[in-house]
């Protein structure tokens, strides 16, 4: 269950407990009011009707009077009982009514709850002392009244507060719906900002983010700084070993030549090329093993540098005329001078391994042709032989690392060069394309980099 469910939840929950305690509260206190208001009105009633006792010729006389009774109808419509009684002597009303027990002795004014006639009822008993003659007679004013009012106005308010307490819990869930995706906002935009990132891409997060987030940013630096180190470790052991093992390379290759020279047997002939082929590839494989490490570290902290095409085109016929003057290959480059802005050395290795192996796959005797061109915003270094292509397969998944072509058998190579060509331009926001030579002969690999 996702943060944002569960603090909704628990608000939720929150926000009912407080609707229930808001209608548990708002009902008792109604209840009380209501009761206390019974009270107030049975003991003015009561009053009312002692209020009228006199004595005449030494008896205790009563007029009831309307009042006493009109303001108990003023309440609901229940019913209401009386009882006078001086001493041990009925005057008026229900002798079987019951009155409340004094709560002290000298109490003037009792309530009570108890049933009469099959009914709850609430009774209230005055008593005040008259002289009838030359003694003085004790008389008590009871009066009971039904609780069906009570009830009724304690419902009514119940059911107020009910509606009230939900009308309070839809509210309090729909602010906490609104408060949970508030307070989630800056996590989601934190997670966002880390999301957008690279894979390559392991620079510390800058600081801004809430109090909260300030231990898991410092957690995702300390694992980025990690993560940093350890490709670094990983790139110099790459670096290292490529160039501690094509230094021996080198010489073994030497002397395996020198071998090849001063031989004539044909089976020791048929080895040592052997030789020199294994050796030719695992140097090869090393040498491209180092600029795959070095493009990725140098994608990193990629330079933005001013880089002139034609100068770099020109740089790498250069130094692989050399490779192809060995195979009777010519290079034939068209240059216009177009410039891009991007680190001039991992231009230089894509453009190297791209152009490498079309001489490598070019058979002997041919041309391989460099055209340099623009169109719209886009700079583009086509590269094109008369070798046997890309194969039968999709071509796109030549930029695989590893992944070579179903007719490069008998050709010493590793499958890392289109890959390195392919992250250069990726890291310059270019990409690479392939496709078929001129009458669809051959292979053509074209770089194309932003010129913005």
């Amino acid at each position: 269950m996702s943060i944002g469910r569960r603090l909704t939840l628990l608000l939720a929950g929150v926000a009912a407990l407080l609707s229930l305690l808001s209608w548990s509260m708002v009902s008792g206190l109604a209840r009380q009011a209501a009761a206390r208001t019974q009270d107030n009105v049975l003991a003015a009633s009561a009053s009312t009707i002692a209020e009228t006792l006199r004595s005449e010729q030494g008896e205790v006389r009563l007029e009831l009077p309307y009042s006493a009774f009109s303001m108990l109808g003023a309440i609901s419509e229940d019913r209401v009982f009386y009882r006078v009684t001086a001493g041990e002597r009925l005057l008026t009303g229900y002798s079987d009514l019951p009155a409340p027990e004094p709560d002290q002795a000298n109490s003037r004014v009792t309530f009570g709850n108890g049933t009469y006639r099959g009914t709850e009822v609430r009774m209230v008993s005055v008593r005040r002392v008259v002289l009838a003659g030359d003694r003085p007679v004790s008389v008590i004013v009871t009066v009971a009244q039904t609780l069906d009012g009570v009830a009724a106005i304690s419902g009514q308010i119940s059911r107020f507060a009910a509606g009230l307490s939900l009308a309070f819990f839809v509210l309090a869930v729909g602010l906490s719906e609104i408060a949970v995706r508030t307070s989630l906002r800056p996590l989601n935009s934190f997670a966002q900002s880390v999301s957008r990132r690279g894979p390559s891409d392991l620079r510390p997060l800058r600081p801004g983010a809430p109090a909260e987030l300030v231990p898991l940013r410092g957690a995702l630096n300390r694992l980025m700084e990690r993560l940093a180190q350890s490709i670094r470790r990983s790139e110099d052991f790459i670096a290292e070993a490529a160039h501690r093992v094509r230094t021996p390379l080198a010489t073994v290759r030497a002397q395996a030549e020198i071998a090849l020279r001063s031989t004539s047997d044909a089976e020791d002939r048929h080895r040592l090329r052997q030789i020199i082929r294994a050796v030719d590839e695992s140097s090869r494989s090393a040498g491209q093993l180092l600029d795959h490490a070095t493009v990725a570290f140098r994608a990193e902290h990629l330079a933005r540098d001013p880089v002139d095409l034609a100068e770099l085109v020109n740089q790498t016929t250069e130094a692989l005329t050399p490779t192809a003057e060995m195979k009777d290959i010519e290079l034939k480059a068209t240059t216009v001078s177009v410039s891009v802005h991007g680190d001039a050395v991992l231009l230089y290795s894509a453009l190297r391994n791209v152009l490498d192996n079309a001489i490598k796959y070019s058979p002997e005797d041919t041309t391989v042709r460099i055209d340099i061109s623009e169109a719209g915003a886009e700079a583009r270094i086509s590269i094109g032989d008369e070798g046997p292509g890309f194969g039968a397969g999709p071509a796109e998944e030549l930029k695989e690392r590893f992944r070579r072509g179903g007719n490069t058998e008998g050709v010493v190579g590793s499958g890392l060069g289109l890959t390195i060509a392919a992250d250069v331009l990726a890291a310059h926001g270019g990409r690479l394309d392939l496709g078929a030579g001129q009458k669809g002969e051959g292979a053509c690999v074209t770089l194309v980099l932003p010129t913005s």
